[in-house]
């Protein structure tokens, strides 16, 4: 029998590596948290900017007026969706759908030419959890003095600290629950009944809901919804190619990585550009090591070219070592900006785009509906007609009390039992319930096509189509010989 030893691969357990986050144990275990380091520099102005542009807008918009009510309100309990003069309702709701059409293949064009900058620059997840990192810094110190803290026994003075920051972050987070609910309960409303404690049980159920989202995801999971939950950060690798712009690390002019001292020439000493500092690990909102190369983490922010930018200059080295490049940059070889793909992309979101705003310009600002009476198809009235009954859906989609003028065509000598001039309020749904008579000798056929108009004094007709029957049809067959 042969003595050969085999070969044993060791499977115990790794201690922690506070360098890097990538293949630890237990991402959930708040005992492996990332603690990320402040950048700062060109793209990290850029990702604030952003963030502080579409956070002005999320607080601002319910609060913009417009006639008696908020500008954009969506009434779900009514169902009305005012958007400044536009008021939709369920019948509309095409627009719904080709409004996250449009979401969707603007992502994926946006994707697919610079990779996930959505997520790293003006996803809602992020742009919170940079601002909950704000109030950490500000309270709590830098990332490794907070390291080191949460090391070492709780002090007074460290819990008085944590205490301010939480205060601080449930305060943000009940803003945003009360923001986000006041786009579909009117604001001012909402905030008078809150603050006193007159709230009705639901809206303040949903503010206090999403309120405790937004302290749970940007103050405790962060990377973990971002990495773990986010279904956008697994599938993104289907838009993704060769020509696609990400954050890469240019491997042939950095390694072999070391340290060193600026003043010596360190292409003599065999090293590459990478000075080792980590910085890149420690600034990175998702715990990577952007010089491993492409991984499914990476959110795109440029906090890690920052921090090596910085790094540069001061080594007196050329900046972009890590930068925003596509995989065939490199390897040498030429970026492709007009693909077929973004190509495709691009053709099917602008199709998309300008179905919607032809739609939105075309809304009409009524709508009508008829419905006939299915329990009896015709009946002889008193004055010997064959009469059929209808019952009218007039919807006022107007910000005012519009006239309505009812009349058909289709049939001559038509008698209209019910009104035919209505008033109905803005947004009010209108339920007419009228009859049409006629001589049997007027009608050709037994079921006769006819069309109920509805007009307005400025010119606007809006037509629904419907059938008035004489008698019913009945279908003999032969029976069999």
């Amino acid at each position: 029998m042969s003595q050969d030893k085999i070969d044993i691969k060791d499977v115990t357990a790794q201690t922690f590596n506070p360098k890097t986050h990538k293949n630890k144990g237990d991402r959930f275990n708040p005992n492996n948290r990332i603690y990320v380091r402040e950048s700062k520099g060109h793209f990290q102005r850029m990702r604030r900017l952003g963030a502080w542009l579409l956070l002005v807008l999320f607080a601002v918009i319910p609060w913009i007026p417009y006639g008696e009510r908020q500008a954009v309100l969506l009434d779900i309990g009514k169902q009305q969706f005012n958007i400044f003069g536009t008021t939709l309702y369920p019948q509309d709701l095409t627009l719904l759908a080709l409004l996250f059409m449009i979401g969707a293949f603007g992502l994926f064009f946006l994707t697919t030419f610079l990779g996930r900058v959505w997520c790293g620059y003006l996803c809602p997840q992020t742009v919170w959890t940079f601002m909950y990192i704000w109030f950490e810094e500000k309270l709590e110190g830098s990332a490794n003095k907070r390291r080191l803290q949460d090391s070492k026994r709780l002090t007074t003075n460290l819990m008085m600290r944590k205490t301010l920051k939480h205060l601080a972050w449930f305060a943000i987070a009940l803003a945003t629950g009360i923001t986000f609910v006041g786009y579909f309960v009117p604001m001012k409303e909402l905030v008078i009944s809150f603050v006193t404690f007159n709230g009705e049980f639901w809206p303040v159920f949903w503010v206090l809901f999403f309120a405790g989202c937004t302290y749970a995801n940007a103050g405790w999971m962060r990377s973990i919804m971002c990495v773990h939950i986010c279904p956008y950060a697994r599938f993104q690798s289907a838009m993704f190619d060769k020509d696609t712009f990400i954050v890469g690390y240019d491997t042939k002019r950095g390694e072999q990585r070391g340290g060193r001292s600026k003043k010596v020439d360190h292409k003599s000493l065999g090293l590459g550009d990478c000075v080792d500092c980590n910085l890149c690990v420690q600034v990175c909102p998702t715990g990577i090591d952007i010089r491993d190369g492409l991984q499914y983490e990476c959110i795109n922010c440029g906090a890690c070219i920052d921090a090596c930018d910085h790094t540069m200059d001061r080594m007196g080295y050329e900046k972009g070592l890590i930068s925003y490049t596509t995989e065939h940059r490199l390897a040498g070889k030429k970026t492709k900006v007009a693909r077929p793909k973004l190509l495709g992309y691009g053709v099917v979101f602008a199709l998309i785009l300008g179905l919607f705003f032809t739609q939105i310009a075309t809304v009409e600002p009524a709508g009508l509906t008829v419905l006939r009476d299915r329990n009896q198809l015709f009946r002889i009235n008193q004055a010997g007609e064959i009469e059929n009954t209808y019952t009218l859906k007039i919807i006022n989609k107007t910000q005012k009390t519009q006239e309505y003028q009812l009349s058909v065509q289709g049939l001559k000598n038509v008698s209209w039992y019910g009104k035919q001039s209505v008033s109905v309020d803005p947004g009010e749904v209108f339920s007419l319930p009228m009859s049409l008579g006629i001589n049997a000798d007027e009608l050709e056929s037994p079921i006769a096509k006819i069309e109920f108009q509805l007009s307005t004094g400025d010119n606007f007709t809006l037509s629904a189509e419907s059938r008035f029957i004489k008698k019913a049809i009945a279908t003999i067959r032969p029976k069999n010989s």
